[in-house]
Order: structure tokens, then sequence, then C-alpha cells
């Protein structure tokens, strides 16, 4: 925690933030749904969010080389909060397609710039707990800003403006008291290619989580609707999917500074699979069902992002966190811009259970992923290698085979984990 003390402002800034971002999400398929909107015109307004997203991390590293961290925080938290007002002023659905695309590339910028700021700021054998703590901060955030819903109502403009007044405010934190401001980035590109080379399983964790956490906090909400819950009970579920979340956050985080991250990876979305499964086809529309698993359900799918992302953090070096933290943004984003379209698709077909049939897919397809990349290159980074190696001489063959590969190779914070 004294490592992080120099963060706090910053940390700060973050939840106010991603409760006025978490907030929008939730409202904007709600308040669709009483304007008419079917729920192929929502999911894709959540497509539009995380095309503005996608397109942001692109020009991220560009912007914080020219302006700084500070600086871009600012300007992106200004436009963020212009566009939330808009939504309400024009309730049209294409000016909510285009405003959204606006938000989404701010909040690209905002979460590569906190991001790649937490990161340049701890050591390797902290980072997935520090990169856990942010998450938590941001899943607290989001969870008590969904009961703002029943407060105001989803009609009128008071919701819209609290939202607007939470992304202005986010600002006044980090430019009045954080001292901790990094070293703009050297590199200007968006190194694609080289991230993907550094790690790609932590790659493909962050594609996962774009693809199953944007479909459920985007059109989620319509879900729950859908299986007759009120107001309040869809701001219950969406917060005991966020909730859910925290639980098991730093602790799986803590996990992975000690062992190899993987084995953790392949755990949770493992368990995130079966739990997906068991909302489809057990849970009905029974509201104790629906609250019980979808808490299940996310205490192992929400941390696979920031798990995948201290993975590839671990290779980063020196000066490269600005890269890694705008590449997995950007392959997040291309999840994320696919999961509310294809999810809501194969809802209005399907039926409401296509929504967690989708997701268990996505994570079946990453435990395959994560096998594929143990066997191929499965040397651990700096000390994990040493614990671990001594809890595997104890395992079964099939787990020892898996391990074995490059022995002789010792990875470094700078050697790249491709294979």
């Amino acid at each position: 925690m004294h490592s992080l003390r120099p963060l706090f402002p910053l940390l700060i800034t973050a939840g106010i933030l991603l409760a006025g971002n978490g907030l929008q999400g939730t409202l904007i398929a709600l308040r669709g749904a009483q304007e008419g909107f079917s729920a192929g015109l929502i999911g894709f307004m959540g497509t539009a969010y995380f095309a503005g997203f996608f397109l942001g991390c692109l020009f991220i590293t560009r912007m914080l080389r020219e302006v700084g961290h500070i600086r871009c925080f600012a300007a992106l938290a200004a436009l963020a909060a212009s566009g939330t007002l808009a939504l309400v002023m024009f309730i049209d659905p294409v000016v909510w397609i285009v405003m959204r695309f606006l938000v989404g590339f701010c909040f690209a910028g905002l979460f590569t710039t906190i991001e790649s700021w937490i990161n340049s700021g701890v050591a390797n054998e902290n980072r997935a707990r520090a990169l856990a703590f942010y998450r938590i901060i941001d899943l607290v955030s989001v969870t008590v800003s969904q009961f703002m819903i029943p407060l105001f109502g989803p009609g009128g403009f008071i919701i819209f403006g609290v939202m607007a007044i939470m992304i202005t405010l986010s600002l006044v934190p980090v430019s009045l008291a954080d001292r901790s401001n990094p070293t703009p980035p050297a590199e200007m590109s968006l190194d694609l290619k080289g991230v993907w080379a550094l790690s790609p399983l932590a790659c493909m964790g962050c594609i996962v989580a774009g693809l199953s956490n944007s479909a459920f906090r985007l059109v989620g909400p319509v879900y729950a609707e859908g299986i007759g819950l009120s107001i309040t009970e869809i701001a219950i579920f969406i917060s005991l999917g966020v909730i859910g979340g925290v639980v098991l956050q730093y602790p799986l985080g803590s996990l992975s500074d000690r062992w190899d991250r993987r084995w953790v990876l392949l755990i949770t979305s493992a368990a995130s699979m079966v739990l997906a499964l068991a909302l489809a086809f057990l849970a009905g529309q029974d509201r104790m069902a629906n609250f019980v698993l979808i808490f299940l359900f996310a205490a192992f799918a929400m941390p696979i992002y920031s798990l995948a992302a201290a993975h590839a953090n671990d290779y980063a070096g020196k000066g490269g966190y600005v890269k890694v933290a705008a590449a997995l943004m950007f392959f997040y984003s291309i999840g994320a811009i696919v999961g509310p379209l294809v999810s809501s698709f194969l809802m209005e077909r399907f039926g409401l259970s296509a929504l967690f049939v989708y997701s268990a897919a996505v994570y079946a397809l990453f435990v395959a992923g994560t096998v594929w990349r143990m066997a191929a290159r499965s040397a651990l980074p700096h000390a994990q290698r040493g614990r671990f190696a001594s809890l595997l001489r104890t395992s079964p063959f099939f787990v020892k085979l898996a391990y074995r590969g490059d022995q002789r190779a010792k990875p470094t914070v700078d050697r790249e984990e491709s294979g």
C-alpha cells in the first residue's frame, strides 16, 4: 500500500471518472429501451462506443507525447463531459451513435493514460496487486453509480447532468494534487505487432475481456429487463455483476504475483465459462438464481483483463508501459466492438439466454488459447519461476509436461514471451 501512496490522487480521479462512465453504459440501454430503440440498435450504440475506443487507442500515444499525461487527460475529460450532455439534448439514434463514438474515443485515451501512469509507478513484484486495486476502484465506482438510476430515474435531464459533473470533477484531484506525472513516451506509434510478440496470451486475454465484459455491461440491462426485473432490480443485477468482480480481484492478483499468471488466467477463464453456462441454462427468470450466478460469474470474469495486463507489463521494460497500455486497450476495443453487436443479435434471434451462451463460447476459446500458449512457452518471468517450479514438481505428469519447455531460458522483463 505504501508503494501506491503517490498514486492516490490518480486513483481518486479514476474512481470518479469510472463511476460516470459505468453509469452511462447502463443508462444508455435503459433510456434507449424507453425511447423505443430495439435491442439491436442499442447493441450498435455499444459498438459505436468501442469503435471510438478503438480509434482513440491509435492516437493516444501521439497525444501523450505531444502534451503529456495531465493535459491529455484534461482535454479528453472535457470532450467526454460535453458528449454526455449532448445525449440528453438530442434524443435521436443517429446523434446517440455519434456521441457514443466520441465518448468512446475519449475514454480510450483516459484509461490508457491512467493505466500507463499506474504501471510506470510500480515494480513487477507489486504490479498485479496495483492493477487489482485499480480494478477494485473501477468496479466499486461502477457499482455505486448504478443506484443513481433508480434515485434520479432514467428519464429527464438530471441523470445526464450528474454524469457530466462526475466526468468533469475527475479533473480536480489529478490536476491539483498529483505529482507523479510520468515522462511522456519516447515512441509515438502504436506498436501492435511488438506488443503481440511480447505476450500473445495477454493480448488474447484483453480481446476476450472486451468480447464478454462489453456484452454484459451494455446488453446485460436488456437481458435483465427481458426476464422481468424492475428498474431497481436491474440496478441490483448490474451491480452484483460488478461487485462480484471486486471480490477476487486482489486475491487473484496476489496469487498471480507469486505463481505463473497463466495458470491463474486458465482457472478464471474456465470458471467463467462454467458459470456463464449456468446462467444460460439454469437461471431462467428466477431473480435470486440470476443474482447469485451473475455475482459468481463476475468474480472470475472481471479480473481477466487486469491479470492479462499484468502479464504483458512483466515484459514491457522501462519506458514501454504506455506502448503496452495503448496496445492492450486497442485489443480490448476489438473485442468490445464485436461483443455488444454479436450478443444483441444472438439475443434477438435465439432469446435472452443467448447472451451467456455467447460468453461461455468466448471463454472456452480462451481456455484453449491459454493451454496452447503454456505449451508453446513455459518459462516464467523473474521470481515467479522458482516458486512455481517447486509446486509443479509435485504435480501430475501431464502438468509437468506442460511446464518443461525451455528450462534453460530464464526471461527478464525485457524478454519476449513469443514462442
